[in-house]
């Protein structure tokens, strides 16, 4: 085999059924533990509006021409898909890896590439499902609906995009479960609270506010919630910039380290 033909084994994107197969089955994966990836994000959205939005937002002015209530749910769908984006698909290919599942893509004529795209094409199709669900209950709650839909499509794929290649990074890395949380509890999490979703920028002291300017969290929920208030703490072109930037950094180390094959094969 030539070194051409290695490398389209490797990077190539011809087995179109096995990459179907894949999303099918990460998807299938999603649905039978629908009591994990479902239904909290419903109910964790339905407390945040009912406690944060209708009692405290009865307090608080208009944020961007909206009401508190409205203001608060681009935010919270963006948490959802966040947490929900990178504890699938990490957990996923840490499992794969502890029970050598992963194994049969290995040894299957998918190349990196394919199985890459399979995770990144199965967390786009999930992050949709989860963002439509928390904007229905938004919808119903306070009358919360995006006004641009590109945008809104667009910026909730690059996000899943990004976190999907951040859990196959730390899927691949962690050597137990405790090390796929450590991204979420120490870093994801404190970031996305303090990103912008339960209040802007402009009403916090200059020097928390440039701090909040070095967040990466703040420009993928400021993006987003563009696509419903259409103004956001920083202009479009920033935030929007921001997230894609981020996106295919994460996206190219995450291919790499599966083209490499780091702690699948022995």
């Amino acid at each position: 085999m030539s070194a051409r033909q290695a490398a389209a084994g490797v990077l190539g994107f011809g087995n179109r059924t096995g990459l179907a197969t894949l999303v099918k089955r990460e998807l299938v994966r999603t649905m039978k533990v629908i009591n994990q990836v479902i239904w909290p994000p419903i109910i964790t959205t339905v407390l945040y509006v009912l406690v944060f939005g209708l009692s405290l937002g009865s307090r608080i002015p208009q944020i961007q021409g909206v009401s508190y209530a409205a203001y608060l749910v681009p935010g919270l769908i963006m948490l959802q898909v966040i947490d929900a984006t990178y504890s699938e698909v990490s957990s996923s290919i840490f499992q794969g890896r502890f029970m050598n599942s992963i194994q049969e893509m290995l040894i299957a004529p998918m190349s990196a590439v394919e199985m890459v795209a399979g995770f990144v094409i199965a967390s786009i199709l999930r992050a949709l499902l989860i963002a439509t669900l928390v904007l229905v209950v938004g919808a119903l709650l306070v009358h919360a609906l995006p006004h641009n839909w590109p945008l809104y499509v667009l910026v909730t794929a690059l996000v899943a995009t990004l976190f999907c290649s951040l859990g196959i990074v730390f899927g691949l890395l962690a050597e137990k479960f405790d090390h796929i949380a450590v991204l979420t509890t120490f870093v994801i999490t404190p970031l996305v609270f303090v990103g912008g979703v339960f209040t802007s920028t402009r009403f916090m002291p200059p020097l928390v506010r440039e701090i909040s300017f070095a967040n990466p969290m703040f420009y993928m929920i400021d993006a987003f919630r563009f696509a419903f208030t259409g103004t956001g703490d920083v202009p479009l072109a920033v935030s929007l910039g921001t997230v894609t930037v981020l996106t295919f950094a994460a996206l190219a180390i995450a291919l790499r380290m599966m083209v490499l094959g780091v702690k699948l094969r022995l």
